[in-house]
């Protein structure tokens, strides 16, 4: 149970962003992409959670200090760091195993190296951030908002679909606007966290300020999404539309949360909170709804 906890398995909920390109492009039902995008998914799990298990290795010192990661499997020596090497080792090229054998030849495709430089990206940057670079304010939210642009770039190549500009500009704003909220919500419980040196660089103004800056550009750039000509062409209506107030409402909630008793982490904050879930859950079904059952 020990190496499940430490996979992070609940966190696989941020590699579903891979669905987005197939999604949004109306390809849902394109068994061939589908096909690649499911399989693009299990890889991406398989590599994620063996970089939870290299970047522990690299903070087991720290988190031993610290009053929640203490009870990590790694930091806790529940997990040896041989047995962590190995665990990593294995999920990792796994996952790579399962990009190059499974997913049906992105090398035919114009975007087949993107393919297989974005997992490694990922990787080098997870390690540089464990290494180093979370300890440099703007560019450790950076580097947690590239995950998240990796993943929608990676569902993207593997499938070779492009999609439009405001949604990338959608996830990057929104991507910002949650990585912020969690530093915030670090520097809120600072006293309690002497082992984030960064937090230090930050105050609590400039991550609030900056934070509600990209909530409002990520609801515009969704709302520029959904009216956009291209988009309307390709849905031959403009019915996305109507899940701009649902998407409100979303952040509205998100936002209550993370101003309440949290720690930030996108993650946690939408697991734990059963109503925010459901809320979500709708939103997709409404989406699925609107671009595959009323076009």
């Amino acid at each position: 149970m020990c190496y499940l906890k430490e996979m992070r398995i609940h966190h696989w909920i941020k590699n579903l962003l891979i669905f987005a390109a197939l999604i949004c492009s109306g390809n849902l039902t394109d068994i061939y992409r589908l096909a690649n995008v499911l399989w693009g998914f299990a890889s991406f799990c398989l590599i994620s959670s063996g970089i939870y298990f290299v970047n522990d290795m690299l903070d087991a010192k720290n988190d031993r200090e610290h009053p929640t990661k203490c009870s990590r499997p790694i930091a806790s020596g529940e997990i040896p760091m041989v047995s962590a090497f190995i665990a990593a080792a294995l999920l990792i090229g796994a996952g790579f195993m399962l990009n190059v054998f499974f997913i049906n030849s992105p090398v035919n495709t114009p975007h087949a190296i993107w393919a297989y430089v974005l997992p490694l990206s990922y990787i080098a940057l997870n390690i540089g951030y464990s290494l180093g670079l979370k300890n440099i304010p703007i560019l450790d939210i950076s580097i947690l908002v590239a995950g998240f642009i990796i993943r929608i770039l990676y569902g993207a190549a593997i499938t070779d679909i492009k999609i439009s500009n405001w949604l990338y500009l959608t996830v990057i704003a929104s991507s910002f606007y949650f990585s912020l909220g969690k530093r915030r919500n670090e520097l809120k419980r600072m006293a309690s966290d002497s082992t984030r040196k960064v937090l230090s660089l930050y105050t609590e103004g400039f991550l609030d300020k900056n934070m509600y800056m990209c909530l409002a550009l990520t609801n515009v750039f969704y709302a520029l999404w959904s009216m956009d000509t291209k988009t309307v062409a390709l849905y031959h209506n403009i019915r996305p539309i109507w899940t701009v107030p649902l998407v409100l409402l979303i952040c509205m909630k998100y936002s209550m949360d993370i101003e309440g008793d949290s720690d930030g982490d996108p993650v946690e904050v939408v697991i734990r909170d059963k109503v925010l879930m459901l809320m979500c859950a709708a939103y997709a079904a409404l989406m699925l709804i609107l671009l595959y059952m009323l076009r």
